[in-house]
């Protein structure tokens, strides 16, 4: 039952990690990471795909081997947090158009923290 729910938990992330190469705001290396995590409960063939991807693989292994996230990938971050918070600023009403800043301000901040790879 198990070893089910996290393969499914698995491929979800896959999916949701395909829909962030095309959707500017949803990312993609994150829902991969938990794609790896999840897959390396389920099934390693899966894990092992992932982790030998000549796009993503690299910041996988990064990212579990010292939890760095690559100055470029960073930046994308941040830049995402600029157009959610001005989108929110046009389209949003108050204080509903706060919620996008603090979102920014907490993730964008422990973003910023972590090693670069």
């Amino acid at each position: 039952m198990t070893k089910t729910f996290y393969l499914m938990a698995g491929f979800a992330a896959l999916g949701l990690g395909g829909l962030g190469v095309a959707l500017p705001l949803l990312p993609t290396v994150p829902f991969l990471i938990l794609a790896a995590f999840c897959f390396a409960r389920s099934n390693k063939a899966l894990e092992q795909r992932l982790l030998t991807h000549p796009t993503f693989g690299v910041h996988i292994r990064l990212w579990r081997e010292r939890g760095a996230i690559s100055r470029r990938g960073k930046q994308a971050a941040l830049a995402a947090f600029a157009v959610s918070i001005a989108a929110a600023l046009l389209f949003a009403p108050f204080p509903w158009s706060l919620a996008p800043i603090a979102a920014a301000a907490i993730g964008g901040s422990w973003i910023w923290t972590r090693p670069e790879g």
